[in-house]
């Protein structure tokens, strides 16, 4: 049986039985963000979608965003325009159309990557604690109370180094680097 047909491949894939480059080319054209939500959506609809469109069933995303990914999908081969005005509508390629098992498979190997990794409970903003003390706080007190707070949220181990005391810059310094009132 030929190892791609198989879910139980052996431990050592010979590195000549696939053509590397060629897989990371493919997955730089489905990974930019939103491209695989657009080639899902597109498909439910039946007919050509415009821009707002595909939009209005992806949350949270701009049509200016959408805008700019059908154009790079365009041109990667993912999607067609059904014409050459602004405003006209998209359609998949042959070459969309056939994500769908990869999709498939990507997401059933993912399954048990998600399982492994369970996120720790949130916690509160209120247990955020101030950090630097011996900074005044500035006019714009909630601004500066979040930037010289970090919170009980985020583990120091995730930083590269335990937070420090920024040193103080003298008053001749800053006075010399405020932007001036005239032109």
């Amino acid at each position: 049986m030929n190892p791609r047909e198989t879910p139980d491949w052996p431990a050592v894939i010979p590195i000549d039985s696939f053509d590397a480059q060629r897989i990371e080319d493919a997955f730089s054209l489905m990974g930019p963000k939103w491209t695989t939500s657009s080639v899902m959506t597109m498909p439910q609809e039946g007919r050509p979608l415009r821009v707002r469109d595909v939009a209005a069933r992806l949350p949270f995303v701009s049509e200016q965003l959408v805008s700019k990914r059908l154009v790079t999908m365009h041109a990667d081969g993912l999607v067609l325009r059904t014409g050459p005005r602004h405003g006209d509508s998209y359609v998949l390629t042959d070459a969309s159309r056939e994500l769908g098992p990869v999709y498939a498979i990507v997401e059933h190997w993912s399954a048990s990557l998600a399982k492994q990794w369970t996120p720790s409970p949130p916690v509160p903003v209120s247990t955020a604690q101030r950090t630097h003390s011996g900074i005044p706080l500035g006019s714009d007190g909630a601004r500066t109370v979040a930037a010289l707070c970090r919170s009980a949220a985020v583990p120091n181990s995730l930083f590269s180094h335990a937070p420090q005391p920024q040193p103080r810059v003298p008053t001749v310094v800053t006075a010399q680097s405020a932007p001036g009132r005239s032109r």
